[in-house]
């Protein structure tokens, strides 16, 4: 049995769609998300919301270098081709009063109904609208935000000692959402509720963001799509040629170019994640 090649440290999609990277916020991770983009292309970019955390910056203002760059790049993407699409989350509602203009060559929408390369239709939205807790009770939202705030902040100083233990990266947070049944319950309301209304629309599926939690499954018909985040994941969904789509872990795929980076790689090949 031959075996497979190393996957290319450049790659080519039809799509890519990021969610929730929270630029002006420190635990941010756009030196990642820059890697990212630097080493995958796609004929569209679809930036679902959260891009620019508006709740953090009014707190207090934080925007390094690496922030700056990453949202250079994206511009830079729109300028050489790529169709960008930014579809405005809760944390940067302030987007949403330039729905359907163009502004640098992105288009801001509230939402898109994305055709796949195998005619299915998607509705592609961060998904605030579906959260019960943003919509119904705002001040809560900000009080979550607060405590994932805090959740972030433990990480820093708990992975530290991990770190100095010989321990792998573990997070509070990503934890929380696993195994305490309250975070469960959210999540999977949440999804019922994306499921539903696409359902009613008569769509394929979903492609959302909001709740930092990376998912590609079926449910009842209906496929639904997070991108997850760049604050903890450092995840993302692409659209290959024949219209499947898949859910990358950066983090993962770059560990594993790094194993290959002495290979010559074959440009052509396009790997899929198990």
């Amino acid at each position: 049995m031959t075996a497979a090649p190393p996957p290319t440290r450049h790659r080519k999609f039809r799509a890519i769609f990021i969610s929730d990277i929270h630029l002006g916020t420190r635990h941010c991770q756009a030196e990642l998300f820059t890697e990212f983009m630097n080493k995958h292309e796609s004929d569209r970019i679809y930036l679902i919301g959260d891009i620019v955390d508006g709740w953090r910056l009014k707190k207090s203002w934080y925007w390094p270098q690496s922030h700056e760059n990453a949202v250079q790049l994206v511009l830079r993407k729109a300028k050489t081709g790529a169709e960008v699409c930014y579809i405005p989350g809760n944390h940067d509602e302030f987007v949403r009063r330039y729905a359907g203009r163009r502004i640098d060559g992105v288009e801001i929408r509230d939402h898109v109904i994305h055709t796949t390369a195998n005619g299915r239709r998607y509705l592609v939205t961060h998904g605030d609208q579906y959260d019960v807790v943003i919509q119904n009770a705002k001040w809560l939202a900000y009080l979550g935000d607060c405590f994932y705030e805090f959740a972030l902040w433990t990480n820093t100083w708990l992975n530290w000692v991990r770190g100095h233990m010989g321990l792998k990266y573990w997070s509070l947070g990503a934890f929380a959402k696993r195994h305490v049944k309250s975070f469960v319950n959210i999540i999977s309301d949440f999804e019922a509720v994306v499921a539903e209304e696409v359902r009613d629309q008569e769509l394929d599926g979903v492609i959302c963001g909001h709740i930092h939690h990376a998912m590609s499954r079926e449910m009842n018909g209906i496929h639904y799509v997070n991108t997850g985040d760049w604050v903890e994941s450092c995840t993302a969904v692409v659209e290959h040629h024949d219209g499947t789509l898949e859910v990358l872990y950066w983090e993962e795929l770059s560990q594993e170019l790094e194993r290959y980076s002495g290979i010559a790689l074959d440009p052509e090949y396009d790997k899929r994640a198990s």
